[in-house]
């Protein structure tokens, strides 16, 4: 930690745990103390931590071929997106390293698509958002944040973007311009702190934007995958978009992976040098990530989900604190709200890790959970008489 503080970028302020070996659910610190890892990368470990089969697939792969670079095909890639185009029904699909490269990617394809296909006038194109996204911290990315930090001392801004309220379909609609390409949401605002929209609002986004002939683009990167009780968020409303960008997950935790996947008018607007990444698609992150998908489908990580996430949430809205505001998500994706005049979210982190729990804050007042899919109910169980010995 004390390395780490004096040569790295203070860009994060993590619990003072240092993390050397983990297995399934938990992990182990230096000293070989074990904690329960309710947090999961930020959803980014579904499948646990060194699942057996993604490991096995990363060994065997990376003593054969590693990188190969687009210039040239590698046979892992094929069967990737083949598997990827079967679980997410989508033709085509664009692959990439970050979540944020994703949502990038998503970016650039609405947009031509706008020019090429729709008529809209050149450099005219405007992608709707909702207020408090996170969809990555690129410049461009930044630039549609309503997070003030995000924002502060890095403009000036990208231009094409309107920001609407998160939940508020009349909103959208009133929005929406000759000039509109696309509705970049996500199905539930994750890093805003497990913030649910109205029933029935993504199914009433689908029908607003065919009606305009607006690409709906779900950012699934967080809530993707099985996270959230359904293999991808807007299935629990039939709310199928356009496009979406996928990523954490489909890493398997063992690497960056990410993709934009999207129909065959939307991807056809990409030609030879429009777009890539000398890692994306590449042959060890295509084997990873064929071997994390077939965790999710073969272990049925997707009913795991939904089960254990509405046992863990049924639990957590039985505990009887005078400091817990709402308890809310979906699947196992959960937010426990704190009440402001108790403080924020944090000291009860440090507690909870105190006791072998780990959890993070996000947004100050929210304390987000997202275990592995994996995750045993009895673990849950035991994670829960930590809750109540922190919070009640």
């Amino acid at each position: 930690m004390d390395l780490a503080d004096a040569y790295g970028a203070h860009n994060y302020h993590p619990l003072p745990l240092v993390v050397a070996r983990a297995q399934g659910a938990w992990v182990e610190d230096a000293a070989g103390r074990r904690y329960l890892d309710l947090l999961a990368s930020y959803s980014a470990l579904n499948q646990g931590h060194r699942h057996p089969h993604i490991i096995g697939a990363l060994k065997d792969q990376a003593d054969r071929v590693t990188l190969t670079s687009r210039a040239f095909h590698n046979e892992r890639l094929g069967p990737f997106l083949q598997k990827l185009s079967q679980m997410s029904t989508f033709p085509k699909a664009l692959v990439m390293n970050s979540g944020a490269e994703a949502v990038e990617t998503g970016i650039k394809a609405a947009r031509k698509w706008g020019y090429t296909v729709k008529g809209v006038p050149t450099d005219k194109a405007e992608i709707i958002v909702a207020a408090d996204n996170f969809h990555g911290r690129t410049t461009t990315i930044i630039s549609f944040s309503t997070e003030p930090q995000y924002r502060e001392g890095f403009g000036p801004f990208t231009p094409g973007f309107v920001v609407v309220p998160f939940g508020d379909a009349a909103a959208l609609e009133a929005a929406i311009t000759p000039n509109t390409v696309a509705f970049l949401v996500e199905p539930i605002q994750a890093e805003a702190g497990i913030l649910l929209p109205p029933a029935g609002y993504l199914r009433a986004v689908r029908e607003i934007c065919t009606q305009n002939r607006v690409l709906f683009f779900a950012d699934e990167i967080q809530t993707g995958l099985g996270r959230a009780g359904h293999l991808f968020a807007w299935q629990a409303e039939d709310a199928r978009p356009d496009c979406m960008a996928l990523g954490k997950a489909l890493g398997g935790g063992v690497l960056p992976i990410s993709a934009f996947v999207a129909t065959e008018e939307v991807m056809g607007v990409f030609r030879p040098g429009d777009h890539g990444s000398t890692f994306g698609g590449n042959p060890l992150a295509a084997a990873v990530g064929l071997a994390a998908l077939e965790v999710i489908e073969t272990e049925q990580l997707v009913a795991r989900s939904s089960e254990l996430g509405g046992y863990l949430l049924a639990q957590l809205r039985q505990l009887r604190s005078p400091h817990i505001r709402e308890v809310r998500g979906q699947g196992l994706l959960i937010g426990v709200d704190i009440h402001r005049s108790s403080g924020r979210a944090r000291p009860f982190c440090e507690r909870l890790m105190e006791r072998g729990v780990l959890c993070k804050e996000t947004h100050d007042q929210v304390i987000r959970l997202a275990p592995p899919l994996i995750v045993e109910k009895d673990d849950l169980d035991w994670a829960i008489s930590q809750f109540k010995a922190v919070l009640e």
